[in-house]
């Protein structure tokens, strides 16, 4: 996997507070009387791009790339490490989804189904990334540099962090890009990594728990004995 330009103040991102065991509140959890209105607009809003796009309207598929083509790129490069490819996957997904778009069942939310689409189709990137590389075993290969994108961030710290994120299971570094750099609530999550959303929110923990443990300078013995 390339290197990752993550687009976010990393600090923040993995204190030790209550947040770090998923007991974020959702918004659809702030009111127990039912959805807000926004949230019933964004549903409706979901099922009307996803019939427009299954009656094969392309000013639908414009519309969907305006509202989520700047998210999914950042996504994928998040994933991908680089821009090129990061476009390059955002262009293969939009083709996926039109070519598929017949087999969308309604199970989940239509643009959650099209960023499961971006996940497998960067998930496929990398292994065919990875390939290339072992067929033409060439060590000299261009290693795919970060963004400066976290600009509160001393450059060795969010490289320490890239370096940590690379160690993290597939699944701890998809929900942590997902929950923390993205923004994606667990539900939406759980929708695109086909899991449960109480798993989400373990392998969240999960995945904070392993960055803090490979970031935070050990402790030293005449610390210890105070």
């Amino acid at each position: 996997m390339g290197t990752m330009g993550l687009a976010l103040p990393w600090k923040a991102r993995i204190s030790s507070t209550p947040r770090e065991r998923g007991t974020r509140v959702e918004p659809s959890e702030q009111f127990a009387g039912g959805p807000s209105p926004a949230a019933v607009d964004a549903l409706n809003e979901d099922a009307a791009l996803a019939a427009a796009c299954r009656s094969g309207d392309l000013r639908a598929y414009e519309r969907l790339y305006s509202l989520h083509g700047a998210r999914m790129k950042n996504l994928a490069r998040n994933v991908l490490g680089n821009p090129i490819d990061a476009e390059d996957a955002v262009q293969d997904t939009f083709l996926k989804v039109q070519r598929s778009i017949a087999s969308f069942r309604g199970q989940s939310s239509f643009v959650t189904w099209t960023y499961r689409i971006l996940i497998n189709t960067c998930y496929d990137a990398r292994r065919s990334r990875l390939r290339k590389k072992e067929v033409a075993n060439d060590d000299s290969g261009e290693t795919p540099r970060p963004e400066p994108r976290a600009p509160g961030a001393h450059p060795t710290l969010r490289m320490a962090l890239q370096r940590a994120m690379e160690k993290l299971t597939r699944h701890q570094r998809d929900v942590f890009l997902l929950y923390e750099v993205e923004g994606f609530r667990h539900a939406e999550i759980a929708g695109m990594l086909e899991m449960t959303e109480t798993a989400s929110k373990n392998t969240l923990f999960q995945a904070k728990k392993n960055l803090r443990q490979m970031l935070e300078p050990p402790r030293s013995s005449a610390a210890e004995t105070r």
